[in-house]
């Protein structure tokens, strides 16, 4: 790849990164509290998910987004309630799982089968170990939701929310 059009197009995508100015923002996710960008990005999350759902297919990406949504509904609590800071939560995935119920924003019961869920069933879906199908989908979609409405409701701030907009 080196030397080819692949080479040029990784030169560009790290230009893309560095020179930020002038770029258009995603919209809804341009706020200084690095909470609330974890919450709006769950609720692109969850409306990209959707979308691609409602297209009756795109299951893999489908489940994968809606673990993501999960991940940054609760990433959003710890950072808003002051446990964790964003360094804190950037590289171990099933952490954040640990971390909701060291704060008591769930049982380590459920922090333990979200744990399950996502070591037993995300890599495999992902790495194409078996076939995604509409059910888990669905259903993933569904924990997703009701965890980010769950969260939204228990930190009292659905007003910050930008999933129904």
């Amino acid at each position: 790849m080196d030397d080819s059009y692949v080479d040029d197009a990784l030169t560009d995508a790290k230009v893309a990164f560095q020179q930020t100015h002038g770029h258009t923002a995603e919209s809804d996710l341009n706020v200084s509290d690095a909470s609330l960008v974890q919450l709006r990005k769950a609720c692109r999350l969850l409306e990209a998910a959707r979308t691609l759902r409602e297209q009756n297919g795109y299951y893999t990406v489908v489940i994968e987004a809606s673990f993501v949504a999960v991940e940054r509904s609760i990433q959003f609590y710890l950072l808003h309630r002051g446990y964790a800071s964003a360094e804190d939560l950037r590289y171990e995935h099933t952490a954040v799982y640990q971390q909701g119920a060291e704060v008591n924003l769930f049982s380590e019961a459920f922090a333990d089968r979200l744990i399950q869920l996502w070591k037993q069933n995300r890599a495999e879906v992902y790495y194409r170990e078996t076939v995604a199908s509409a059910e888990q989908a669905d259903a993933m979609l569904s924990l997703a939701r009701a965890v980010h409405q769950y969260i939204l409701n228990f930190a009292s701030l659905r007003y910050e929310c930008v999933c129904s907009r």
